[in-house]
């Protein structure tokens, strides 16, 4: 039976090219659940049934009303976050879990749970003060985040590649 992974992707480029990332999970053995941020779901919405059918289960991108049945995905053996945008890593890291995207990694970190996250974005944005801070307080809690050391290193503004995106150093760090 294939280990589950929730793929979570926020509001950066490289999520217009989602389905790339769940292609290389599911070639290294996973079944993908995917989950959007709220923003990043409006970028998907006339194609969301080509995600579906391509991982087979419902894409989630809120929580669910309290009249209504959750969807009937299993549970995950590890997470991965990419591409994290620094507004939901610094949501993450100050602990505003207001968005089932940030929800979920938020809980399953400290319910033992493997969580990698891999950032995207530019260097003018990179430098804002909250984010060191909030990336640092994510590495306190478990959180592997792919940034620096042979992962993520941010873009220049506005010179930005999202369809070269590395799905597949954000798989492999899963093992």
């Amino acid at each position: 039976m294939p280990r589950v992974l929730y793929l979570i992707a926020t509001a950066a480029g490289p999520t217009q090219f989602v389905d790339r990332g769940v292609r290389v999970a599911q070639e290294a053995g996973w079944d993908v659940c995917l989950v959007f941020s709220p923003i990043a779901a409006t970028w998907w919405w006339g194609r969301m049934d080509e995600l579906e059918e391509l991982t087979g289960h419902p894409v989630r991108h809120r929580y669910t009303e309290p009249d209504e049945d959750a969807p009937d995905v299993p549970p995950a053996d590890a997470m991965l976050v990419a591409p994290l945008t620094t507004t939901s890593l610094c949501r993450w890291g100050a602990g505003i879990t207001d968005s089932l995207s940030i929800g979920l990694p938020a809980e399953a970190v400290h319910l033992g749970t493997p969580v990698v996250a891999m950032p995207y974005w530019s260097t003018a944005i990179g430098t804002q003060p909250a984010v060191p801070k909030a990336v640092a307080t994510l590495r306190e809690q478990g959180v592997r985040v792919l940034l620096g050391d042979g992962g993520f290193e941010p873009h220049h503004p506005r010179a930005d590649e999202p369809a070269a995106f590395p799905w597949e150093l954000a798989v492999e760090a899963l093992e």
